[in-house]
């Protein structure tokens, strides 16, 4: 069965998020494509709370994004998801903006919590669809978010892996490097590397990345389209072929 690589790169999160013993994810404002790795791996049987903060209906959250982060410092939340103007080698972010301080230059929609959730989370798995060297870059321009911290700083987790629309990195952050974990389709080693402004390891059984199933495509396309169709209906509607009922 065909598939889309938006529906790709849903099933390759949903693959990581079962790696990790998980029971919470919190997802953010504008990740249709987590988001629908959440529900597919819930639609599978895992047994996972997920707090969805763009959800317009049934959302946990009464007070924004303050019980989000109440929850995430008491350890509460397993796994987030990152994303970032600028991503580096090392995981660092950039939500800021590139140029001289204040990142005058070109301007990105800003850190908010980014930070805090990256150091106060059990796990972060970040995510970019465009793979090019103006995104993952040698060194980001400014850091709203470490990657790694300095011994003694407290924090519980780190990235678990960075996923684009090219391939599947992970990282480790005992070496503060990413490691190329799978190639997606149509994609090589030397092209992730023309395309990556930081340099990798490689891992050694890295192959292509696994397509869908019939089986997860099925289920994305119906039973998690259903659940996401109120809050994400124009990604329903580009990637599922499905549109809202009037």
């Amino acid at each position: 069965m065909s598939y889309r690589t938006e529906e790709l790169l849903a099933v390759s999160i949903a693959r990581l998020i079962r790696a990790v013993p998980t029971a919470h994810i919190a997802v953010g404002a504008a990740s249709p494509i987590p988001a629908a790795a959440c529900w597919l791996c819930v639609k599978q049987g895992a047994p996972l709370r997920l707090s969805l903060l763009h959800k317009r209906t049934g959302n946990p959250f009464t007070d924004g994004s303050r019980e989000l982060f109440d929850l995430t410092g008491q350890g509460r939340v397993d796994l987030f998801f990152l994303g970032g103007g600028e991503i580096d080698g090392q995981a660092n972010l950039n939500l800021i903006g590139t140029g001289g301080w204040p990142g005058m230059e070109v301007r990105f929609p800003g850190s908010f919590g980014s930070a805090f959730m990256y150091f106060m989370a059990g796990r972060t798995i970040l995510f970019r669809e465009e793979h090019s060297p103006r995104v993952l870059v040698d060194r980001v321009a400014h850091i709203s978010a470490p990657g790694i911290s300095e011994p003694g700083v407290f924090r519980r987790g780190h990235a678990q892996a960075l996923v684009t629309g090219r391939c599947v990195f992970h990282f480790h952050p005992e070496k503060g490097r990413f490691s190329l974990a799978s190639i997606h389709a149509g994609e090589t080693l030397e092209s992730i590397r023309a395309m990556t402004g930081f340099d990798f390891d490689v891992a050694p059984d890295v192959g292509e990345t696994p397509a869908p199933t019939d089986e997860e495509l099925a289920l994305l396309r119906g039973a998690v389209c259903d659940e996401m169709l109120e809050t994400y209906p124009d990604f329903c509607a580009r990637v599922f072929g499905r549109k809202r009922a009037a």
